[in-house]
């Protein structure tokens, strides 16, 4: 099982890609309802920092995906015989 530092390594690793690459994805990042506690406490534990991740690594993926396709649609589009 990884570490709370190591997790958070790896939400620092994949929210700079996204501000870095993807400025316009940035803007969804504070809506995930995973960023907004229920509890008037809330406590940071390994479970809460696995499903933020999660959830990053999973709007990420679907970005990019979407628009790979977005531009192999486009490019196909410019390459009419």
């Amino acid at each position: 099982m990884e570490t709370i530092e190591e997790i958070n390594a790896k939400i620092l690793r994949i929210t700079m890609v996204i501000q870095e690459n993807y400025p316009e994805l940035s803007k969804y990042l504070n809506e995930m309802p995973v960023t907004i506690p229920i509890e008037n406490d809330p406590k940071i534990n390994i479970l809460n920092l696995e499903k933020y991740y999660n959830s990053l690594l999973t709007i990420f993926r679907n970005y990019v995906a979407e628009h790979q396709l977005i531009n192999s649609n486009r490019s196909s589009d410019n390459h009419h015989l």
